[in-house]
């Protein structure tokens, strides 16, 4: 049996007085609400997709048709303000999300970097992974790449290898499960940066930097910039996709294929590739494709509110879609774009897609609404996420 470092054993104590807290909840729930319908299922809510349908917990974060993401509770604004940062930084670190995420705690500045410690150690990639990694056609697209290296990783599975050992007991799962998860944190930005640099940058790799956080680490090997700017997009970013209510494809995908007892690896190979779909994890490229085409086709043309309605009204005449604007849920402005925008207006406002987007976000939303077929016309975060990382 592995012996887990001391910030695991923190975590696994943490997680498992949270579970003996709410496990009286969940019974009761069960016992007494057990038979209890929640509502209708349609013949269109099937054909859509199950949406609108009520079918799963969600124990780690909430999506609040006005609120947005709520993490154990707490507004992404909340979660802003009161995780941890990197020095210098005024963005809450995703790592310290995920703490959250596990325990329903603020994790303190020192139990951040044991974390981060424990991350970088766990962090290295067998050589088998990199030849295949590196042998892959570079014209294959990264998240295809990506789900073939977390494939790649699954013999490594601590969870595959007691489950086959036959003695691992039921309640045991979720220690192997946070045991595989752990170390997919910490190895996922070392797969992801070596893709990227074999796709764009001929093969020439930075090596990663022990003494920086998880997601400083991961903006300085991709190398597409060196200042701090692009290292706090990057914990932005990420901190803002840390959970999404399990119900999103992804999300959903990797809890289906869980639910078989496939190990993590498995799972989040699973919903990588859910993830890779123009209409989940690739919107955020569609998005920032249609803001350089929009740009291009207005030409010299000062992007006004005018202009813009004008545009918008003349998209829709003709049968396409304004990526960017609308959810399945929110029925408000997205608070992942809100954080987003007013990053981007405080340090690159001047920026022409950002001054685009900006306009977009006045003229769009009213065009979408006098349809009177769109139940959220408001920018979700995919409308600026990309225009912030480039």
């Amino acid at each position: 049996r592995r012996a887990f470092s001391a910030v695991v054993d923190t975590l696994k104590h943490k997680i498992q007085g949270l579970a003996e807290k709410k496990a009286p909840q969940l019974t009761a729930l069960r016992k007494e609400h057990g038979g209890k319908v929640l509502g209708e299922t349609t013949v269109g809510q099937c054909i859509g997709g199950m949406r609108g349908i009520t079918c799963m917990i969600s124990e780690t974060s909430l999506l609040d048709p006005m609120e947005g993401i709520r993490y154990r509770g707490r507004t992404l604004q909340d979660c802003m303000d009161q995780l941890p940062k990197a020095p210098g930084s005024k963005i809450g670190l995703p790592e310290a999300s995920f703490w959250l995420l596990l325990t329903d705690e603020i994790p303190s500045d020192a139990e951040v970097k044991a974390l981060n410690e424990e991350l970088h150690k766990r962090s290295a990639l067998p050589e088998s992974v990199v030849k295949t990694i590196d042998s892959l056609p570079k014209d294959t697209h990264p998240m295809t790449q990506l789900s073939i290296g977390l494939l790649a990783l699954q013999p490594t599975s601590e969870f595959g290898k007691a489950y086959r050992s036959g003695t691992l007991k039921k309640n045991e799962y979720w220690v192997y499960t946070l045991e595989d998860a752990l170390s997919l944190v910490a190895k996922v930005p070392i797969l992801a940066a070596r893709i990227f640099r074999n796709v764009f940058m001929e093969g020439k790799h930075i090596p990663s930097d022990p003494s920086m956080d998880w997601a400083g680490n991961y903006a300085q090997m991709l190398g597409v910039s060196d200042d701090a700017l692009f290292k706090d997009v990057t914990r932005m970013y990420l901190m803002l996709h840390a959970d999404h209510e399990a119900g999103n494809v992804s999300a959903h995908t990797t809890h289906l294929v869980g639910s078989a007892l496939s190990d993590p690896y498995y799972s989040y190979a699973a919903g990588v590739c859910g993830l890779a779909g123009p209409l989940h994890g690739l919107a955020n490229q569609e998005c920032l494709r249609w803001l350089k085409n929009t740009r291009q086709e207005l030409g010299g043309k000062e992007p006004t509110v005018e202009v813009l309605t004008q545009f918008a009204k003349d998209t829709l005449a003709s049968g396409k879609v304004i990526p960017g604007f609308g959810h399945g849920v929110l029925r408000n402005t997205d608070p992942r774009y809100v954080i987003q925008r007013q990053f981007a207006q405080d340090n690159f406002p001047n920026d022409p897609l950002v001054k685009l987007a900006e306009v977009c976000f006045q003229a769009i939303p009213p065009v979408l609404e006098a349809t009177g077929k769109v139940k959220n016309p408001w920018p979700n975060v995919d409308a600026l996420s990309g225009t912030c990382m480039l």
